[in-house]
């Protein structure tokens, strides 16, 4: 029987000279060898499941993040036909803003959606596609690096620091992916609902590329320096770091500001983007996060290493906080020993 020959889905994905080289050419070579590249390593016939082009606001060839070359095969005067458009991962630090530097391309983007295109983010991606405005109101993701760049930036997006992949709408129309090999998951996303499940298995299998389906997690630094003016606020973190394992480390820290406790938590919270008692919480779950990957101490030891009496209690705290179990978190991270520093098994 004569095989079936489908129309190809056209994806456009849009470089600008932040984007980061690895994801758009990643993309570009995992997308284009859907259909065909598993049935050729394995004697069968196939049939290209997508048509991929780089798009950008000017034809001109420029470079990308690491200088990288670029030559887009449409500029977005052209108006090509698309039904995806796929925004990867872009170089752009935490505290930078990507506000109004592609008005162009914004807008463009915004009418592609408008017309019917579906629209995916990759990483940092996110941002840009924020700047559309598509994503207010709606739950989205990014690498958790910038968690506190969308809180102040994009207040009005949900911003989910946890998941691989994150759907703003019920329909899927606009999706975004996390964290820097997120594109890895968007691409096996794009092929299993674009060409099918099990071709998608395909590509997985020919790339050794990982279905990130414990999310981001386990990847997440929960402890991060955010930039304010506040020195009461900021000799406090510094108090909470270097007596994390106190018993009443809280009640010390408000005891030694000198500043009425309410207060206190307003102004730290205002200052950090969240609460005194989720801090050291966080300071702790990372200090236990270090002694997994670096020790072989019991988790009980750990858990009174860091503050907690309980091990119960911080076996639930840090599955909460991390997504995973401490034991699962120290077969993850562990450092693997190489074979040659292995001792030799006794008789």
């Amino acid at each position: 029987m004569a095989s079936v020959h489908r129309q190809r889905v056209r994806a456009l994905l849009v470089a600008v000279p932040e984007t980061a080289g690895s994801a758009l050419y990643g993309m570009v070579d995992v997308l284009s060898a859907a259909g065909t590249l598993w049935h050729e390593l394995t004697g069968g016939q196939g049939q290209r499941l997508f048509s991929v082009e780089i798009i950008a606001t000017e034809r001109t060839a420029f470079a990308c993040g690491n200088g990288i070359p670029v030559t887009p095969a449409h500029a977005i005067a052209d108006d090509p036909p698309a039904d995806l458009i796929i925004i990867p991962e872009i170089w752009l630090g935490p505290n930078e803003s990507l506000a109004e530097r592609h008005p162009r391309l914004v807008r463009w983007i915004r009418d592609k959606h408008r017309a019917g295109a579906t629209l995916h983010s990759a990483c940092s991606g996110a941002i840009l596609l924020a700047e559309t405005g598509l994503l207010d109101n709606c739950e989205a993701t990014s690498h958790w690096g910038y968690r506190d760049l969308f809180r102040t930036q994009y207040p009005r997006v949900r911003f989910r620091p946890e998941p691989s992949l994150a759907f703003a709408d019920p329909a899927g129309r606009i999706v975004t992916a996390g964290g820097t090999t997120s594109w890895h998951d968007l691409a096996l996303h794009i092929i299993a609902r674009h060409g099918s499940p099990a071709e998608a298995l395909h590509i997985a299998r020919v790339y050794l590329l990982k279905w990130h389906a414990e999310g981001q997690l386990p990847y997440t630094a929960l402890v991060r320096r955010i930039p304010h003016g506040d020195a009461v606020v900021r000799r406090c973190e510094d108090w909470l770091q270097n007596h994390y394992q106190d018993g009443d480390a809280v009640s010390a820290m408000f005891a030694q500001s000198g500043i009425p406790e309410r207060t206190l938590k307003r102004r730290f919270l205002a200052a950090t983007g969240c609460s005194v008692t989720d801090r050291l919480q966080d300071i702790r779950i990372e200090r236990a996060k270090r002694l997994l990957e670096q020790s072989g101490l019991p988790v009980e030891q750990i858990a009174s290493d860091v503050g907690y009496s309980d091990t119960s209690f911080f076996r639930r705290l840090f599955r909460r906080r991390v997504g995973l179990t401490p034991g699962n978190y120290r077969r993850m991270f562990s450092l693997p020993v190489p074979d040659t520093e292995r001792q030799p098994e006794s008789a």
